[in-house]
Order: C-alpha cells, then sequence, then structure tokens
C-alpha cells in the first residue's frame, strides 16, 4: 500500500523573503545606464555648444558690422568737412577778390591814394606823405590839388580860376582880381621862377597853381608847366593818412 505523502502545510497568503538572498542578489546588480537618456543628453549639449559658438560668431559679426559702420561715418564726416572747408575757402577768396578789386576801384576813380615826392609843398605837405584825394570839378582858392603832367602826379594850390586875373608882385605878394588874398599856408613868400608876364589872365578851362615852399616851387608861374587844364586833374588833395602823427585834414 502506498502511504499517503504529506501535503506541505498552506500558507497564509504572505510572501516571506530570504533577505540574506536579496541582499546578496542586489550586491550583483550592475546599474546599466538607459542609453536612450544619455544620447538625448549628449545630443542636447552638443546642441547647446553648437548654439554657443553660433552666438560667439554673431557677436563677433555684430561687432565687424558696428566697426564698419562707424569707419563709414567718420569717412562720410571728413568728407563733409572737406566739401565745407573747400565751400569756405572758396568763398573766402572770392569775396578777398571782390574786396580787393573793389578797393582797386575806389582808389583809382573815386578816392586815390598819393604819395608825396618832393618839397615843392612844404609846409604844408612832407615828401613821403601819403595822401587821400577826392574827384572834384569845382576848385576853389586854396584847394591842395593833384593833376598829371608829362606822366608824373604833381601836388599844388590852385590860386586862380578860369577867367581870373592873377597878379605877383616882386615881394611874392599873391592878388586875385585886384585882391589881395590871404595864404596862411605860405610860411616865406618870393616871387620865384616866374617867366609870365603879369597881370595874368586864366585861359578857359584851366586854373592857375602854386606850390607853398614859392622859392623853390616850379609851377603856373612858370610856362614850363603852365596852367593845369581840369581833364588832368586827378583830384582834390583832403586827408593826410601817413604819417599817423600828422594824420588829418589838409588845409
Amino acid at each position: 500500500m502506498y502511504k499517503k505523502e504529506k501535503e506541505p502545510p498552506e500558507r497564509d497568503g504572505t510572501v516571506s523573503l530570504d533577505l540574506e538572498s536579496v541582499e546578496a542578489a542586489s550586491k550583483d546588480m550592475t546599474i546599466s545606464p538607459d542609453l536612450e537618456a544619455v544620447k538625448a543628453a549628449s545630443e542636447e549639449d552638443v546642441t547647446i555648444s553648437l548654439d554657443l559658438e553660433a552666438v560667439k560668431a554673431a557677436s563677433e559679426e555684430d561687432v565687424t558690422i558696428s566697426l564698419d559702420l562707424e569707419a563709414v561715418e567718420a569717412a562720410l564726416k571728413k568728407e563733409q568737412y572737406r566739401s565745407s572747408y573747400s565751400k569756405v575757402l572758396r568763398s573766402t577768396v572770392f569775396s578777398l577778390i571782390v574786396v580787393a578789386a573793389a578797393a582797386v576801384l575806389v582808389a583809382v576813380l573815386i578816392l586815390p591814394v598819393l604819395q608825396i615826392s618832393g618839397t615843392s609843398m612844404t609846409e604844408s605837405l612832407q615828401d613821403g606823405d601819403i595822401v587821400v584825394a577826392v574827384n572834384s570839378k569845382r576848385f576853389e582858392t586854396g584847394d591842395v590839388i593833384a593833376f598829371y603832367y608829362n606822366n608824373n602826379t604833381l601836388v599844388k594850390r590852385v590860386i586862380a580860376n578860369a577867367g581870373d586875373w592873377v597878379d605877383i608882385d616882386g615881394a611874392g605878394n599873391v592878388s586875385v582880381n585886384g585882391e589881395l588874398i590871404e595864404e596862411p599856408y605860405v610860411t616865406e613868400k618870393a616871387l620865384g621862377e616866374c617867366d609870365i608876364e603879369m597881370p595874368y589872365q586864366v585861359p578857359d578851362g584851366k586854373c592857375f597853381v602854386m606850390g607853398d615852399h614859392r622859392a623853390t616851387s616850379i609851377d603856373s608861374r612858370n610856362t614850363a608847366v603852365g596852367c593845369v587844364e581840369k581833364d588832368m586833374i586827378v583830384g582834390r588833395i583832403v586827408f593826410r593818412v601817413w604819417p599817423l602823427s600828422d594824420f588829418g585834414i589838409i588845409r
């Protein structure tokens, strides 16, 4: 007869673990990394690295562009300065030319500037004085005038005009139309180099002139000069501008 084997005792539904076996098994386990996670992380790092390179390149490019813009701006300002300087220079040169031309016209046509040469007008005017004349067509006795004579410019004093009678005595006293004229500008009277017959009538369109230094002046008393035609008169001397110590009106 077969013996009935003993059935294993019924378990009460709880799992009983062998703690030592579990501990040993855990020591033998190795951690296997998640390859997909590692790959994804590495790709992200690469992407970040690439992005940093792109940012660096972009920043360098921006700096280069900024530097180029500064260079262009500097060149533009330099060109604008050159253009402005050129315009100012042309304007200045043009203005100087206009002023010089105007000065020449004024000096020749309106206010001739003359330098005295000689001593025939002392003491009123000295050798080397610089004077200014004014254009005029009417002259009175006592006016100092400049006139052309043989390619020279002479300066004398008007004594009489056309139609007047001039008389000079041996002492150098001058009469016009029978009246003795006052000559405070003459310091020493003299008949001088006179070779014309007195009394003398001034021809039409002319005036009779004499220098203030009567003893040495060659003027209308001598036929070498004679009376001055109105068309040959440069103008009436009004100002002495040099020397500055004698600056003022000529009387």
